[in-house]
């Protein structure tokens, strides 16, 4: 096949990519401030050109030492919450690359990395508001191989920063003429894994780890003095006690893992007094390749190690009862651990749950929230406990965590004299106040709730109603019952609002554009339909802006991404909302109606088990009857042409594209980007499932469309980046498929986009994504 260079897809869906986004938010603590975080726009091939270390999971930026596909912010602007003043940050470096940003406790400051490309490094830079001009704090090279590189102290004058070692020499380079075999071995030890990519592969490999990942650990002050910590080694993460007195230092060493990512890797559990540099040693968590590849599965010993968020310094931690086997029948299933400053006494058992740890809000030193999960059940139950006496669990919610109509909430949460997030509470402290999506019949109507926790009740402080869909961001007040809201509708782009709850009164805080005017009008609807076995399902149907019924029906592109599901009525509850603005991303399907198709979006494609039998059992069957109830609804409506439909996916969906293909002859074309072909090069489970290859062969076959490769006949655009390092998504998956469908005279088209991972990113590869999506769906459909 002749090559070509990269092409444009027609101008209305170029503009609708090029179209910039929406900034991101973030509340200052004491909610005064909001930061939008501006996102910069498509990177360039060029970007992704630039070299890259893949070792343990991990892609490096050798040159800058940090992230080599990192998103980056390019503008930071200030909007007050109690006043007009709007501040746009001055004295940022000309095409300014942001990458993490913090607010200080005391949110007079906020603090963030600039990835200095011309010079190879990642620099520390801070913003006073009272002056709005960005300062670089230090010439100190910071290390962001794990991401966040720094954290604030509690008194807002100093941070702690990951650094790389002033000492560092070349990176160590890779033995031009090997030394000998690479060899793994396994002495009789079960040790399962995920299909994992960019893994280490031999000792060059451990050397260049160990190389990019060791840091330094020091205190940069705001006025820019810097202080060793005495501290080097390939720290993962630090975490500052809430007092600031003390440092949680999270360190991976050797042996490292040929079969898993670093996360996995042995791990050292450290606190650090930063007055007198002493280190107590609290845990060590050895490497954990012999887990069972199992939901709910946990490794033995302690795990979790984080920081009392209601206390100056109190390390807790969670610790398995069963052996880390949820199979294991016990009644106690695990038990949260506790370590007070200075760490050198016997832990102390804090509260014990019967299902698996999920979590804890923390409050007060009366008041905590606890999570605990069940996967085989989906159970999900939320506790309320006193940590000074812990002794009882007062539970507030049980439920299936799948079942989104009886789903409470998060609670809202504020930050105390640490700068920490604990739960928001009235000023007598006996209510609390949730914050949920509001799930139902009608669509999601997001809703804050009050709970009373005297006598346990739970009163409706506010719910959004149509025709907007309004999402709490943060209460503002709760005595004056201020809240800041993000509202939009289907014709309204979403911005921000702050409502007062006693008056009624909505003020606008920003005024961001339109970002696609073209689309105005756009026709949006859901539709609700039944499939044949009677579960309930739902789609997004999008119609051209210049439609009318007496245009009849038009050809038609479906996007759908297949879920698992224990329970039918759950599985038949409605997602979404009716009021939602357009969401585009650089893939999407709703381009199309620039080009006069009608587009199925988001078809609720649940595969249910029934709790005896598996869900992937009838993975087929439910697949096709899952698309062939959207279509039937739609073109009784009239509005789509059954003899004229292309369907598209990516990953997960890009399996169903080709399995509909392979078992159904309901679409005239297909288009499956980045996807998995052949599950027998998944042998140890995908997705949500759990069983292995050998448990579930059967299972493993039939839902492996290379296997029926000889049964397609609709014509199939494949599309896969080369770099893609999802797990059980190689690249080999495409071009196997593509060679096994070219074998036996399918129409298939294979497209291979350099440097691109799973997710696209480079402007030049999106657009040509979408003019080789747009060139077949004309083609075939």
């Amino acid at each position: 096949m002749n090559e070509i260079r990269y092409q444009l897809p027609p101008i209305a869906i170029t503009e609708l990519v090029d179209a910039p986004a929406l900034p991101i938010e973030s509340v200052s603590h004491n909610k005064k401030w909001l930061l939008l975080k501006f996102v910069q726009g498509l990177k360039s091939l060029a970007e992704l050109a630039q070299p890259e270390v893949r070792i343990a999971g991990l892609r490096i930026n050798p040159h800058t030492n940090g992230p080599s596909r990192a998103t980056f912010f390019s503008t930071l602007v200030l909007k007050s919450l109690v006043g007009e003043d709007e501040i746009v940050i001055q004295g940022l470096p000309e095409h300014a690359k942001i990458g993490s940003v913090s607010w200080s406790p005391d949110s007079r400051k906020i603090a963030f990395t600039i990835d200095n490309v011309s010079e190879g490094r990642i620099e520390l830079w801070m913003v006073e508001l009272i002056v709005g001009v960005a300062q670089r704090l230090s010439h100190i090279k910071l290390n962001g191989v794990f991401g966040h590189p720094f954290e604030w102290l509690a008194d807002s004058e100093g941070l702690l920063v990951l650094a790389i070692p002033p000492n560092r020499q070349i990176p160590p380079s890779r033995s031009s003429i090997p030394q000998g075999p690479n060899i793994q071995e396994n002495e009789g030890i079960k040790a399962p894994s995920r299909t994992h990519q960019d893994l280490i592969a031999d000792a060059d490999d451990e050397a260049l780890l160990d190389f990019y990942a060791t840091s330094h650990l020091m205190l940069i002050k705001t006025d820019g003095q810097t202080r060793s910590l005495s501290v080097t080694d390939t720290i993962q993460e630090i975490g500052p006690s809430p007092d600031g007195n003390h440092v949680l230092i999270k360190t991976k060493h050797r042996p490292y893992s040929r079969q898993l990512p670093v996360d996995n890797f042995p791990t050292r559990i450290d606190i650090l007094t930063i007055s007198d540099g002493s280190i107590n040693n609290v845990a060590n968590l050895p490497l954990d390749e012999s887990l069972p590849l199992s939901f709910d599965v946990v490794p033995t010993g302690p795990r979790n190690h984080d920081w009392r968020h209601d206390v100056p310094a109190t390390l807790f931690w969670v610790e398995a009862q069963d052996g880390g086997d949820p199979k294991n029948s016990v009644e106690i299933r695990d038990i949260v651990f506790i370590l007070e400053a200075p760490f050198t006494a016997t832990p102390q058992a804090l509260v014990s749950l019967p299902l698996r740890y999920g979590g804890i809000s923390w409050g007060t030193s009366t008041l905590a929230l606890l999570c605990g999960l069940r996967w085989v059940d989906r159970k999900e139950i939320l506790w309320r406990f006193n940590p000074t006496h812990p002794n009882e669990l007062i539970k507030l919610s049980e439920r299936s965590f799948e079942d989104v109509y009886s789903d409470p909430g998060i609670p809202a949460l504020e930050r105390n004299m640490y700068g920490r997030d604990i739960l928001l509470t009235n000023s007598s402290g006996d209510s609390l106040y949730w914050i949920g999506a509001g799930a139902s019949s009608e669509g999601e109507r997001p809703f804050i709730d009050e709970l009373n926790l005297v006598n346990g009740t739970r009163s409706r402080w506010w719910q959004s109603a149509g025709p907007y869909y309004e999402v709490p961001i943060a209460i503002i007040d709760v005595q004056e019952k201020v809240i800041l809201t993000c509202r939009e509708s289907q014709q309204d782009n979403p911005n921000c609002f702050l409502r007062n709850l006693i008056t009624n009164q909505l003020v606008k805080v920003t005024n961001f554009p339109n970002p696609y005017p073209s689309l105005f009008g756009l026709n949006k609807k859901i539709i609700r339909y039944r499939r044949s076995d009677g579960v309930e399902l739902s789609a997004n149907l999008y119609l051209p802006v210049d439609y009318n019924p007496s245009d009849g029906a038009l050809p038609t592109l479906l996007e759908a991404y297949p879920s698992e599901f224990r329970d039918r009525d759950n599985a038949g509850q409605l997602h979404g909302s009716p009021y939602k603005f357009i969401n585009l991303y650089w893939g999407s399907s709703v381009y199309w109606v620039t080009q006069g198709y009608a587009v199925l979006e988001d078809l609720s494609i649940p595969i249910v088990g029934d709790g005896i039998s598996e869900a992937n059992d009838t993975y087929i069957e439910q697949l096709v009857a899952s698309v062939q109830a959207a279509i039937e609804e739609a073109v009784r409506l009239g509005f789509v042409d059954p003899e004229r439909i292309g369907i598209m996916g990516h990953s997960y969906g890009a399996f169903m594209v080709a399995n509909l293909l392979a078992h159904s002859s309901i679409f005239k074309a297909g288009i499956a980007r980045s996807g998995a072909y052949n599950r027998t090069l998944t042998p140890f489970g995908f997705q949500n499932e759990h069983r292995s290859y050998w448990e579930a062969p059967h299972v493993y076959n039939q839902m492996s469309p290379f296997n029926y490769a000889d049964k397609i006949k609709a014509p199939l655009l494949l599309i896969h980046g080369e770099a893609d390092n999802n797990p059980g998504t190689f690249p080999l998956q495409s071009v196997r498929f593509y060679n096994a469908l070219k074998g036996h005279g399918a129409t298939v088209r294979l497209v291979m986009l350099p440097l691109e991972s799973h997710s696209y990113t480079a402007r030049e590869s999106i657009m040509h994504t979408l003019w080789e999506m747009n060139t077949w769906l004309n083609k075939y459909v």
